[in-house]
């Protein structure tokens, strides 16, 4: 069997402990792990959201995670546009897409390239959604924060 290269890919804003575990989860099934960051205008693009922490911002921070050896920053919405930069074997997902048409879609780009999706649980207690919820309701005068 050749070198596993895996390779989790997102936002990483507002970077929480959910992101953490689907790297250390990642890391656990490769022998290199790639950590995809995606830019500014990909976020603003493709999800609609505005990022908190710049992209360069973000990659610097996930590069110095002791198990991820290096960070490409997607620019393009495919993930086999990835692919051909960084040639991971392995995609690592969250299981909230599991199932879903976006996970199935996702399966199928990559099985064409010859990369195995898998996935890891994914952390409800906390998300960056939420983390966003509580910025806006700290920011907006007269609106309880729940702890």
């Amino acid at each position: 069997m050749g070198t596993r290269i895996g390779y989790a890919a997102g936002a990483f804003d507002l970077f929480h402990v959910g992101h953490l575990n689907i790297l250390r989860h990642a890391r656990e099934h490769c022998d290199v792990l790639i950590a995809g960051v995606v830019s500014d205008e990909m976020l603003r693009t493709v999800k609609g959201i505005e990022p908190v922490v710049p992209a360069a911002e973000r990659a610097e921070i996930v590069r110095h995670i002791d198990f991820v050896d290096d960070v490409y920053i997607e620019t393009r919405p495919a993930k086999t546009d990835a692919w051909r930069d960084v040639h991971f074997t392995h995609f690592f997902k969250g299981d909230d897409w599991r199932g879903t048409e976006k996970g199935m879609l996702l399966e199928q780009e990559l099985a064409r390239v010859g990369v195995e999706v898998v996935y890891f649980p994914y952390t409800a207690h906390t998300s960056s959604t939420a983390l966003r919820r509580a910025l806006d309701a700290l920011n907006t005068p007269g609106t309880a924060v729940a702890r």
